[in-house]
């Protein structure tokens, strides 16, 4: 996206055709046609900028909600962008932890957390690297009717103490790939942990995978899941170090107490805890909470004879364990006249596309199929899921 083709949008001309453009997107219009027809009022370079922000506003309304109808985008920045539950959260937990404070965005891509922070009373001053990335923040401030500064500027300009807080958001694509060594991170880490020592308070948003040998000592490492999948992690520095999961957007949180988990045989109930906890090392704790024990102490699945009903955890009812062999499996189902299995892995090397087509299934009956390993054994978990 160009800086030029996106400023077009801003004249009175430029609103009328994104208000089309944005009515043919919505009715489900053809993109060819959606140009051609929008094409006869208004020259191309506009009819792509338009078009472009139609598409992307669509898109946005998974992450953003009705806020989506007014924003702007960038592909790459809509990608990265947070959601708004989890923005909400962060900005919340900030103010909890710091107040309403000053806040040095570093990397504030579109506005996702900008929007938040500011909706939260923080006063915030924003910076990108991208110009046309600074322009599309700046529309979302004006378009959503709130007050912050937004500047194009590298994160390292920023003098951490001068605000309260420091939050950086670092991009994590190299070369049109996502990166999960944060030393790839825009701006690298070496600089962020620079940044972060100057600083009186600091909250990173890092990949939900980072190794954790980049984790530092004095953070409090928070794993955040919504609905179930994990999105994202953020690294809180200057309060108590821990670690910590939290779900959206029933707001549940669990934090690290130390718990280890014992280890025994398949009950006959199997759970499968959150990712957020898992990611966070809390598998103690979601046992402790179940009332469960371990099937291997290096696999995250958890299990007991009572069935307990948690948001840490999905829960299966165990009908049969097996050792794992295709023949075996396949004949287990096909008794059992399963035509849709749900194949579940932790553990294993199974390829599950390639059992899938090799199981053959045929029946009117579903049922879940677990694959993961006891010590070297690979083993089959056959199930059902607990509606609890």
């Amino acid at each position: 996206m160009e800086l030029e083709g996106f400023g077009l949008l801003f004249t009175p001309v430029g609103q009328k055709a994104l208000g089309e453009a944005v009515e043919l997107v919505r009715g489900g219009a053809d993109p060819v046609v959606a140009a051609s027809t929008l094409r006869r009022g208004y020259d191309a370079e506009l009819v792509s900028a338009a078009l472009t922000q139609a598409g992307l506003r669509r898109r946005a309304a998974v992450k953003f909600g009705a806020d989506a109808e007014v924003m702007y985008f960038t592909p790459h920045g809509l990608e990265q962008a947070t959601r708004r539950e989890v923005a909400d959260h962060r900005a919340a937990r900030l103010v909890e932890r710091w107040g309403p404070t000053s806040v040095g965005d570093a990397c504030c891509g579109v506005g996702g957390d900008l929007i938040a922070l500011a909706r939260a009373g923080c006063g915030v001053d924003a910076v990108d690297i991208d110009p046309v990335t600074v322009a599309v923040a700046r529309a979302n401030v004006e378009a959503l009717g709130l007050t912050a500064s937004v500047r194009a500027a590298d994160a390292a300009s920023l003098d951490p103490a001068a605000y309260g807080v420091l939050f950086a958001d670092p991009a994590r694509r190299s070369s049109n790939r996502r990166t999960f060594d944060p030393r790839a991170y825009s701006p690298p880490w070496p600089v962020l942990m620079e940044m972060v020592g100057r600083a009186r308070g600091a909250c990173l948003k890092v990949a939900p995978g980072i190794p954790y040998e980049f984790i530092p000592d004095e953070a409090e490492a928070e794993w955040v899941s919504f609905r179930g999948e994990v999105k994202e992690a953020s690294l809180w520095l200057g309060g108590e170090a821990r670690r910590r999961a939290t779900l959206l957007p029933g707001g549940d949180t669990l934090v690290a107490k130390g718990v280890q988990a014992e280890v025994g045989a398949v009950g006959r109930y199997l759970y499968e805890p959150d990712g957020a906890a898992v990611r966070a090392h809390l598998v103690g704790e979601v046992a402790e909470l179940v009332g469960g024990w371990l099937i291997d102490p290096q696999i995250a699945y958890l299990t007991s004879d009572v069935a307990v009903g948690s948001p840490w955890v999905a829960g299966y009812e165990v009908e049969e364990v097996m050792p794992f062999s295709l023949k075996r499996l396949r004949a287990a189902l096909r008794e059992r006249r399963v035509g849709v299995a749900t194949i579940k892995k932790r553990g294993s090397a199974v390829d599950v596309e390639r059992l899938r087509k090799d199981l053959r299934l045929s029946g009117e009956n579903t049922i879940v199929v677990i694959l993961t390993r006891i010590g070297e054994r690979p083993i089959a978990v056959l199930a059902t899921e607990m509606a609890l």
